[in-house]
């Protein structure tokens, strides 16, 4: 089902205007004109996300911020501010919204923060669904050795405020939840926990998201942003993708890391922020280094503590508790019997080598869930290549590059898509930016 958008803004014809142009990005949308009949909406209709005006009629777009957190302390609410009122925005984001825009401000960047702030959820709700029945209170699924082991190692590093970690790992394995596990437990774990996908934005913008800018520092720049650095001030910034960060933007992200410092595009002054930093890549850094691609130097401040996540065909003793707990969730979302995995079906899936590893078996068991909801799911309703019995060998198939496997799974989620890019980039978890990235770096363009 598409996501909900509900508008605040006692400006009708914005709201008019912004309903239709989030319904041509195939968005549900509905609007509200006060603060009463937006809290009034939002316990009637359950919206997935919330744009919220600072000035109302009836209220303050901070009295109604109070009034959502009371009825959904998780719900994404994104502030939307006039040009005097940024500073408040800010405050805001602190007190709890996931972001702000100022107006006027360019659809193209509406789109962008709702998308963020949905996957956000997305993740968020996938760690609270695990946490029950967790390694810990940090959402690891699983009591394999690998896991096991992992979930050690992560409080260990943990227990250190400030030491960087690079998180390494295919696509899928859980580098994210990992970031926030050593966020949580750690000194900072009171403190805001900022992510960035550096693959999510078109280059030009990764700088000012990273550190902020000025008004009219650029084209397009109709309003000062503050950079997610500062956002993270006493907490841990994360960067997703950290190879996918350009080689430009590399040289003042290894400043900041040296000495704590940034200068926002445009500004006159340097700022600084204390963050623990945590990256992530599925790409091999130290090849990228040797072919020029990536800065040496970055890479080793980087490097600091490294961690490798497992692939699922490591740790094929976790996959059908995995695939039972997806299918509990998605039958819950869907409001359907969850479906039951035959014992045939079990080996399958224990016995598939899992290129796109836990994001893989988490979309096979919501498509299964969508289309046979409440049946018992035999190997025939399974992929071919699932159903193959292909051993795992604890590694990839001989003869399949990194590159292969990725190419392999982008022309699946294109072909399911039917060519439609944003619904594969859906498909894949991933954004419609990293998704055309991907494709540009390797030459899938056509």
């Amino acid at each position: 089902m598409a996501a909900s958008i509900l508008l605040i803004d006692d400006e009708e014809a914005l709201v008019r205007s912004l309903s239709f142009a989030l319904k041509g990005e195939g968005y549900r949308a509905s609007g509200a004109h006060s603060g009463t009949e937006g809290l009034a909406m939002l316990r009637q209709d359950q919206p997935s996300v919330v744009l919220l005006d600072l000035r109302l009629p009836d209220m303050s777009g901070m009295e109604v911020l109070q009034g959502i957190r009371a009825e959904n302390p998780d719900l994404p609410v994104i502030m939307i501010s006039a040009h005097g009122d940024t500073r408040a925005a800010v405050k805001a984001v602190k007190l709890g919204a996931t972001d702000y825009l100022t107006k006027p401000f360019e659809l193209d960047e509406l789109f962008h923060v709702i998308a963020s702030a949905l996957e956000r959820q997305r993740k968020d709700d996938e760690i609270a669904f695990h946490r029950h029945d967790s390694l810990g209170e940090d959402g690891w699924i699983g009591t394999s050795p690998a896991m096991l082991r992992l979930a050690e190692t992560l409080g260990q590093i943990a227990r250190s405020a400030s030491s960087r970690v690079l998180l390494l790992g295919e696509s899928g394995t859980g580098k994210t939840m990992a970031a926030r596990a050593i966020h949580r437990q750690s000194p900072r774990g009171q403190g805001p926990f900022i992510e960035i996908n550096c693959a999510s934005l078109p280059e030009q913008l990764i700088e000012a998201e990273l550190f902020g800018a000025e008004k009219g520092s650029y084209t397009g720049a109709h309003q000062k942003r503050v950079g997610l650095a500062s956002l993270a001030h006493r907490g841990t910034l994360f960067l997703d993708e950290i190879g996918e960060l350009p080689l430009a933007v590399q040289a003042k992200f290894l400043h900041f890391l040296e000495g704590g410092q940034f200068r926002p595009i445009g500004a006159n002054a340097p700022q600084s922020a204390d963050v623990r930093v945590v990256a992530a890549t599925n790409r091999n850094l130290a090849e990228d280094v040797r072919q020029g691609r990536f800065r040496e130097d970055l890479f080793y401040r980087l490097n600091v503590i490294q961690v490798a996540l497992p692939p699922l065909r490591d740790r094929v003793e976790d996959v059908a508790k995995l695939a039972r707990m997806f299918a509990e969730q998605y039958g819950r979302e869907e409001g359907r019997p969850p479906i039951r995995l035959s014992d045939a079906t079990e080996h399958c899936l224990r016995h598939y080598s899992w290129p796109g590893n836990v994001r893989e078996l988490r979309n096979l068991i919501e498509r299964l869930t969508i289309l046979r909801g409440g049946a018992l799911i035999t190997p025939d309703d399974l992929p071919a290549e699932m159903r193959s019995g292909t051993e795992t060998t604890g590694r990839a198939p001989i003869g399949h590059s990194l590159a292969d496997t990725e190419r392999a799974l982008l022309e699946d989620a294109l072909a399911e898509a039917g060519g439609h890019k944003s619904r594969a980039a859906e498909i894949l978890g991933i954004s419609r930016h990293a998704l055309k990235r991907r494709l540009h770096r390797l030459g899938m363009e056509d």
